[in-house]
């Protein structure tokens, strides 16, 4: 039997790319009587939905019926969405945090008497609220004076409800845009995508306008080419690749001419840069002109001639009672002698080892007290992680490179730029292969040239995820020094580690890979019976008195039998499983535990926590009074945030993390889960960084063929750049 029902989803539980939708579902209205118990309550619902949106009102064909492992759902056979009318707009914004003492059942009352008008008859005179049922004095003195602060906006709140943005949406345009936000919203919506996810732009753009219009072409042009940038990392596309990947994205097709006319449009606007067949957008373009300019301003000032080098690096072996190699040697010389120079390695080379080196010679070569410390030296790494490693190595400050050019997130602009600069005379950046365009323009613009630049990476860890090659241009150009450290360091004649990655890398295993070291072992292991045989080792480490934040397990991709997903379903039952007194919150079907171990998904500089940054619940406040939200606490490495339910997307259990997230971290004990199931990451480059996460002990579980497979893999994404051009023709 067909029924209908009508609302809103509230929570996303699964969603496939084929648009199959599990989740939960605020009924708002139905006519079946069956059903009308659930009015205004939350069922799940499942089935297909095609981009499914909580701002959205749906109207759901289908069939309520009892799944036999899910229990009671809505399957849903057809539906469509409610373009939402002038009344709905107005009991949105009436029943939003904005308007104190009115919730929708209100909101609704005072609509249904005073009609979509309701606002300015209330503002006229408030006594007409009084004609609404069952309202009383405090009630209505609250509606009113809530009204009244937000007189001036109402209207363009209530407009921009009324094309499709939430409450929140439309609060913040006209924040940002003011008493232009209605006419741009008229003139041209996608003004606003600075602030307002794309997508949704464009949905309400062809929701109300002609979507073959030239103005969607080029907006739908524009945001093409930044998603091949954010998917492949590159800085400049060809046109066949935009306009396969417009049809691909947008389901929009361009005739020759079309194509011909509507980049030359763009050009003139001063979007994009067209160049010898390679097309920019203007913001690419520009940064790497920015970088060469300003790596130009950098490396035309006179080296540093230093008396008695060779014998204050003597001094410093004798004190520290270490004995540096010849490469490593060149690479602090050419440190403390350069302008600009690079080093690279991979684990076990000693680029910690060099690092420290240089702060302590330039230290005592120019007598710096350690106030004189602060304003002279800066240590940079591009992540949390990373940064700490670095300060405990050192013993010196370090900083995230956000939170040294002083990022504000809301704004995404540096408080430190070019015309604010930081002062640092000797500027050290570590896992300079995760570092994009965008950052090292911002990092170049906010420092002063007249300094000492050392850019420490490894040359063959995977790119970084924002566009652009930067470490590896740079190399490739030969304009800078450049020490490359290729002797390792073993921690004990029968560890392998290092050697292991040096072999991945050159794919050249030695014969007997497979076999126990003191900090390696390879268990060869069924893809079935993988997840379980990670969960035995982990059984054993707790044994010998290892916990959560000791052992990291590394995994390609988050889907599959062995994805993370699944691998941390099961380490929580073993590294935290439920107990009676500890709290607990659910979001669809994955619980968060006091005790959980996290990981921060995006930069969050205000509270000195970044993306890749690894945390633990502390505490779960759960709030049982209405509009009151519950409150995660999580500390990451001493610095305590604290979430509402609504923020939970922005972390994830960390038992298991993509190696992609791993990088510029290491972990003392690290398991790397391999099988054919993740044929599509089995690559080179993506084993060797899983490989070099590793400190003191790497266990690989899974099969010798798709390690092999994985080894003898070179694929690695060829970026455009222009980079690496750029500066052979400028400096």
């Amino acid at each position: 039997m067909m029924e209908t029902i009508k609302g809103k989803i509230r929570q996303t539980i699964y969603k496939n790319d084929n648009g199959f939708f599990v989740g939960t579902f605020r009924v708002k209205e139905t006519k079946e009587e069956n059903l009308k118990e659930f009015v205004n309550k939350t069922i799940t619902i499942s089935g297909t939905i095609l981009d499914p949106n909580e701002e959205e009102t749906y109207l759901l064909n289908g069939e309520y019926t009892r799944h036999d492992r899910y229990g009671y759902q809505f399957k849903i056979s057809g539906y469509e969405k409610e373009k939402p009318t002038s009344s709905d707009a107005v009991i949105e914004f009436l029943s939003s945090p904005l308007i104190k003492g009115c919730g929708e059942k209100t909101a609704r009352k005072i609509v249904e008497t005073l009609g979509e008008h309701a606002i300015d008859l209330i503002k006229e005179n408030k006594n007409n609220l009084f004609l609404v049922p069952d309202m009383t004095e405090n009630r209505a003195e609250k509606i009113y004076v809530s009204l009244l602060a937000h007189s001036s906006n109402d209207d363009a709140i209530i407009e921009l409800k009324s094309f499709g943005f939430s409450i929140g949406e439309a609060t913040k345009i006209i924040k940002k845009y003011k008493e232009n936000a209605t006419i741009y919203l008229h003139e041209n919506l996608y003004y606003f995508k600075k602030i307002i996810d794309f997508q949704k732009l464009d949905f309400i753009y062809t929701q109300h306008f002609d979507p073959l219009s030239s103005l969607r072409k080029k907006e739908c042009i524009l945001e093409t080419m930044r998603k091949i940038s954010d998917l492949s990392g590159d800085i400049y596309y060809d046109v066949d690749d935009i306009v396969s990947n417009l049809q691909s994205f947008f389901h929009i097709f361009l005739e020759s001419e079309e194509i011909k006319t509507l980049f030359q449009e763009l050009k003139e606007a001063d979007a994009i840069v067209i160049n010898q067949e390679k097309y920019y957008l203007k913001e690419y373009y520009v940064m790497e002109k920015e970088i060469v300019q300003n790596l130009e301003k950098i490396m035309s000032l006179p080296k540093k001639e230093i008396k008695n080098l060779e014998e204050s690096l003597e001094t410093l072996e004798h004190n520290l009672n270490v004995s540096y190699n010849q490469e490593q040697k060149e690479a602090i010389k050419n440190a403390l002698r350069n302008r600009i120079s690079i080093i690279s390695g991979g684990p076990g080379t000693g680029k910690t080892t060099i690092i420290n080196a240089i702060t302590r010679l330039y230290i005592e070569m120019n007598q710096l007290s350690p106030i004189d410390i602060i304003t002279n030296i800066a240590l940079l790494a591009p992540t949390g992680r990373a940064s700490k490693k670095l300060a405990e190595s050192t013993h010196l400050p370090a900083k995230t490179i956000h939170r040294y050019l002083k990022w504000n997130k809301d704004t995404n602009d540096f408080g430190v730029n070019e015309y604010n600069k930081n002062p640092q005379k000797l500027i050290i950046v570590d896992e300079m292969s995760m570092i994009d365009t965008m950052l090292f323009d911002s990092l170049l613009k906010g420092i002063d040239a007249n300094v000492q630049l050392v850019l420490v990476g490894d040359t063959f860890q995977l790119p970084s995820v924002g566009a652009g090659l930067i470490l590896n241009d740079l190399v490739d150009s030969h304009l800078f020094s450049y020490t490359p450290l290729e002797r390792i360091y073993r921690q004990s004649k029968n560890s392998y580690i290092a050697d292991l990655a040096k072999e991945i890398k050159e794919h050249d295993l030695s014969p007997n890979f497979k076999e126990k070291k003191d900090d390696y072992n390879f268990i060869e292991t069924p893809s079935k019976e993988i997840t379980k045989m990670i969960k035995e080792i982990c059984k054993k480490c707790i044994e010998k008195g290892l916990k959560a934040d000791d052992l990291q397990i590394l995994a390609p991709m988050y889907k599959g039998e062995n994805g993370i997903d699944n691998l941390n379903l099961s380490l929580q039952e073993l590294f935290n499983p439920p107990k009676s007194d500890l709290k607990e919150i659910r979001l669809g079907d994955v619980y968060y535990r006091e005790g959980d171990k996290v990981l921060q998904l995006v930069n969050n500089p205000d509270c000195n926590v970044y993306n890749g940054d690894i945390g633990y619940i502390v505490s779960i406040d759960v709030k049982f009074v209405p509009r009151k939200k519950d409150i995660i606490t999580i500390d990451f490495d001493g610095s305590y945030v604290e979430y509402s339910k609504e923020d939970l997307h922005m972390i994830k259990h960390a038992y298991a993390i993509t190696i992609h997230k791993s990088q510029g971290s290491e972990f003392p004990h690290v398991i790397l889960p391999i099988s054919k199931n993740y044929y599509k990451m089995l690559y080179n480059k993506l084993i060797y960084t899983g490989v070099s996460r590793a400190k003191k002990s790497l266990v690989i579980v899974g099969e010798e063929n798709a390690f092999l497979m994985a080894m003898h893999n070179d694929y690695s994404s060829h970026r455009k750049t222009t980079l690496k051009d750029a500066l052979l023709h400028n400096i």
